[in-house]
């Protein structure tokens, strides 16, 4: 059974981060039912170093998950 509360809360987490961190360039957060896995791709590209830097602020393990049409894209698997 899902826990759509953690998986919101997680969410809220990330936005937050991301927004500290770069700014409000958020293009997509979402949960992909599927991967069972938190989305997240933003408005821009980022460098790969600061790409290691956004997944290391976050409280769970997130990965590069490579790039997207409108920006870099991460991973958070639940």
């Amino acid at each position: 059974m899902t826990d759509y509360d953690s998986i919101w809360h997680l969410q809220d987490e990330m936005r937050t981060i991301v927004n500290a961190v770069l700014g409000e360039t958020i293009w997509n957060l979402s949960y992909n039912e599927q991967r069972r896995a938190i989305e997240l791709e933003l408005s821009l590209h980022l460098e790969e170093e600061s790409a290691s830097n956004l997944c290391s602020q976050f409280p769970t393990t997130v990965d590069y998950d490579g790039e997207g049409t409108h920006g870099s894209k991460f991973v958070a698997f639940l």
